[in-house]
């Protein structure tokens, strides 16, 4: 089935973006692996999983609508060099990812493409639920302090 131009162009943003998301929860997750934080390790591995079964459901999205998935382009990595700024770059990636997703779907429903609609709804989310995550570790370590927040987090 052809797709309109416009949804494929989208469709190929919102895969750039899942592909930086991979990349960049992968190495934080291995860096929270290396520093003994191994309950943040997981939450972040899982979330790059997550990620990667949003870019394999845009890829064959594309596919169906006969256009070609870019999976040689990538957003700005942002590393953390300590967990703050990790969980404070994964934030601001789904904040941006939610609001992505959330024009992504007006665009599907104004152009009546409601197959990509209902995609993009569901991986909206999930998005959403990672942004909520990535809050509420916010939201502990100024709770609790840095220092407490992260002993819990070790295994």
């Amino acid at each position: 089935m052809k797709g309109h131009a416009d949804i494929i162009k989208t469709l190929n943003d919102l895969l750039a973006e899942e592909l930086t998301a991979i990349n960049q929860y992968m190495v934080h997750s291995e860096m929270c692996a290396n520093w003994g934080y191994e309950k943040l390790h997981k939450t972040i591995e899982k979330q790059a999983i997550d990620e990667m079964k949003h870019a394999e459901s845009l890829i064959a999205r594309i596919l169906f609508l006969e256009g070609s998935p870019t999976v040689s382009r990538l957003n700005q990595i942002n590393i953390g060099k300590t967990v703050r700024e990790m969980l404070g770059n994964d934030l601001a990636a789904e904040a941006n990812a939610v609001k992505m997703y959330n024009d992504a779907v007006q665009q599907a429903q104004a152009l009546r493409d409601e197959g990509t609609r209902d995609l993009l709804r569901q991986i909206l989310h999930d998005e959403e639920e990672h942004l909520d995550w990535d809050e509420q570790q916010r939201d502990l370590i100024e709770q609790t302090g840095i220092e407490n927040y992260l002993a819990a987090q070790m295994s």
